[in-house]
């Protein structure tokens, strides 16, 4: 058993959660757990519930659809169309002349390894970045865009936070400070950064709860910051443990027979799985998301990682 912020079950009808699967491939079972949690947590608070494809990095052929059937399968609906962040270019770009008109963008001239070999303060937090460029003069950011040119890049766009923490509120583990740095805004290849596409896009959905692992717990009040600076509102959310194989190594496809097809495929039925995920949540006995949506308890459900056990 797990305290809550119970607060954070009230009905919010003009609200909404969401979903936003990277479609690199099929979803695991921990994928899908992730998915029907954030599909109950909506709908028992009365928000909509949206789904977002994240399609700005790697694609794979196919696997968006093959991703849509599955959470169909598993009896997951959504309201309105789905969104695919490759097409929302314009609002990137506006969030970061916002920023840019308000002081709050530097280049960032450095590499990745020069990074990761750059000496920090003593509790800074592992990744960090360290500011190396925030306070460059002129000729120094001539020189850097001079060396991005021979390198065929162009600079990396980062924040110029503001301060050094920010708290959040989250379902399970209650009210999170946690560290803010010079987060990027635009990588160097001119793809826009994870963390303003996931700020805007939720903003622009109206989605005020945002439920999703708890790996990335420490990246929320940096996105709530940053949704600060931008002037729309911050979420609340709901960090679920993670799925981990039975080394302890956190599920991947590579662990086995761990998607709805393999388990389709291997004789199980999409309300096994739906019942698999739900004795992970302890409700056990539930066959279909609407069972979980009535009998799920979010106190009930262990802080413990999922440790995904399958028959041989």
């Amino acid at each position: 058993m797990t305290s809550l912020d119970t607060s954070l079950l009230a009905a919010a009808p003009q609200g909404a959660g969401r979903y936003a699967p990277s479609p690199s491939g099929d979803l695991h079972l921990g994928n899908l757990r992730t998915a029907v949690l954030a599909w109950v947590l909506a709908r028992r608070t009365e928000r909509a519930f949206r789904l977002r494809v994240e399609d700005l990095d790697r694609v794979r052929e196919g696997a968006e659809a093959r991703q849509l059937k599955d959470l169909e399968e598993l009896g997951l609906d959504w309201d309105g169309a789905v969104v695919h962040q490759s097409e929302r270019g314009d609002a990137y770009t506006a969030a970061i002349a916002q920023l840019q008109a308000a002081g709050a963008v530097y280049e960032c001239y450095c590499t990745r390894r020069e990074i990761q070999e750059a000496p920090r303060a003593p509790h800074a937090p592992p990744g960090a970045y360290p500011g190396t460029c925030r306070n460059l003069t002129e000729a120094e950011r001539a020189a850097g865009r001079e060396r991005m040119g021979q390198l065929q890049r162009e600079p990396a766009l980062r924040l110029r936070a503001e301060v050094t923490q920010w708290s959040v509120r989250d379902l399970w583990a209650g009210e999170v400070t946690g560290s803010v740095d010079d987060l990027v805004l635009r990588r160097g290849d001119g793809v826009v950064a994870y963390n303003l596409a996931v700020v805007v896009d939720d903003a622009a959905a109206g989605v005020d709860q945002v439920v999703r692992g708890d790996d990335l717990l420490s990246s929320a009040p940096r996105q709530a910051h940053l949704a600060h600076l931008l002037g729309l509102p911050e979420p609340t959310y709901a960090h679920v443990p993670l799925a981990l194989n039975t080394a302890g190594a956190r599920l991947a496809k590579r662990d086995g027979a761990v998607t709805l097809r393999d388990r389709l495929a291997a004789g199980e039925s999409a309300a096994d799985v739906v019942e698999r995920i739900g004795d992970s949540l302890g409700a056990p006995g539930c066959r279909s998301a609407a069972d979980l949506l009535e009998s799920w308890d979010p106190a009930g459900m262990s802080r413990r990682p999922w440790v995904v056990d399958l028959p041989a």
